[in-house]
């Protein structure tokens, strides 16, 4: 073989190289496969480098649940509500939103929660001893996560949810307001209670997603950048991909694209992939640590905003907004961030502005990831739609993916995952 044919030549090709393509890459690489990472961009450059870091297996409540598309209809003339879909023609979108409102009751969203919360568990777990194993410098911490609230209403809701948490196996511990104010001195008073989920933790995904890129290379892996696929097609001993740098042959390939997977749909023999996700784009700001940041992360729930300090800085996030893949940085939902953090908090920004972001999150009709074979095809594998939880299900998702390609049984029952549910 000629060194230019053993260069397009690889065990699997993993396109994206995000939290779930690297994750599913370190874990193949483990399992002794020949890998070989693209990526369009760069390593990291969507949504797993701006989000809120939080390992959450208490977030197991999918999106899609009773009352959500009315509420989303009320916000529609609200541009900095929480969950925002502009007023325009976009038959996708709407299509998109007719598969998700079909889920919008309280059967299917008991059966979303069950299957998020089996893979947060499981990912949760063996991000831990990844970080161990690996030494992923991620500022990873075993902190716990709050939420706090201002409305009693509002949290009696949030607690009509525990008794399903807890047989999930995620424990909550119920602080009143007093205590908690006492507690936290980052708060304002105002607080009328806070729920404590103990087993949830925190890590700097931008550094996570490096640190994952390092054991990648360290293991044999080679990543390639701003190398996009133009076309993957199926042939007798495996599949092929034309690539912006010449055609690749590998035994496998992985579909890691997050939100950019319906864009590839067509281009990879999977047309039915445009309906399954949309992107559901968030944003954050990063500050330099203000003079008192939270012991913990906090979710702040009626403004839907997340708080996370690190060592290294301190961010606000969140928002959820379907207006496809509009690249505008909207002043007025990055101020939302701001307005909301203001009311609960006594330092609501560092005093040092470091990055406004936004990034967009591959939400599925079910808010369930598409992981495994795809439909059809013998050598093609998903692993994409994680919507907000692709960091806290990286290792849970890589896992599973090296188990079913190497025909073992995974720990986290894939049935709930498979792709084939929207083919």
């Amino acid at each position: 073989m000629t060194q230019q044919q053993d260069h397009n030549r690889t065990d699997v090709l993993v396109v994206g190289a995000g939290v779930s393509g690297l994750a599913a890459a370190l874990a193949l690489l483990q399992d002794g496969r020949e890998v070989r990472v693209l990526d369009a961009g760069r390593i990291g450059g969507g949504a797993s480098h701006g989000n809120c870091g939080t390992l959450t297996p208490s977030h197991a409540p999918p999106l899609a649940a009773p009352g959500t598309i009315g509420r989303a209809m009320r916000w529609m003339l609200t541009p900095d509500a929480p969950l925002y879909i502009p007023p325009r023609f976009d038959p996708a979108l709407w299509r998109w939103l007719l598969g998700f409102a079909m889920r919008c009751n309280h059967r299917d969203w008991i059966a979303s929660a069950r299957a998020k919360s089996a893979m947060l568990n499981d990912s949760r777990r063996r991000i831990a001893d990844w970080v161990r194993d690996y030494g992923l410098q991620c500022e990873f911490m075993e902190s716990g996560e709050d939420y706090v609230f201002h409305s009693r209403q509002a949290m009696e809701h949030e607690m009509q949810d525990l008794p399903l948490l807890r047989e999930f196996g995620i424990e909550a511990e119920i602080i009143d307001g007093p205590a908690y104010e006492a507690q936290e001195p980052a708060l304002k008073p105002g607080v009328v209670g806070a729920i404590r989920f103990a087993g949830d933790a925190a890590l700097r995904p931008d550094r996570y997603v490096a640190e994952l890129a390092r054991a990648v290379r360290e293991r044999g892996g080679v990543i390639v950048e701003q190398c996009a696929l133009q076309s993957l097609r199926s042939d007798a001993d495996g599949v092929r991909a034309a690539t912006a740098q010449g055609d690749i042959h590998a035994h496998d390939a992985v579909i890691a694209a997050g939100a950019w997977s319906p864009t590839i749909a067509r281009a990879v023999g999977l047309p039915w992939l445009r309906k399954a996700i949309q992107p559901g784009k968030g944003y954050s700001m990063t500050y330099s640590a203000p003079a008192v940041v939270p012991k913990r992360p906090l979710t702040l729930r009626e403004v839907s905003v997340c708080v996370t300090a690190w060592g290294s800085g301190f961010r606000l996030g969140s928002t959820m907004e379907f207006s496809g893949y509009d690249t505008s940085l909207n002043e007025r939902r990055l101020g939302a961030l701001e307005r909301g953090a203001r009311k609960y908090l006594q330092h609501p920004v560092g005093p040092e502005l470091r990055e406004r972001w936004f990034g967009w999150r591959p939400m599925s009709r079910d808010d369930i990831p598409l992981i495994g074979r795809a439909p059809g095809h013998k050598r093609l594998w998903l692993a994409t739609g994680h919507g907000m939880m692709g960091v806290g299900m990286s290792a849970g998702t890589g896992q599973m993916l090296a188990d079913l390609m190497a025909g073992r049984t995974p720990a986290v029952q894939p049935s709930a995952f498979d792709p084939a549910r929207f083919a």
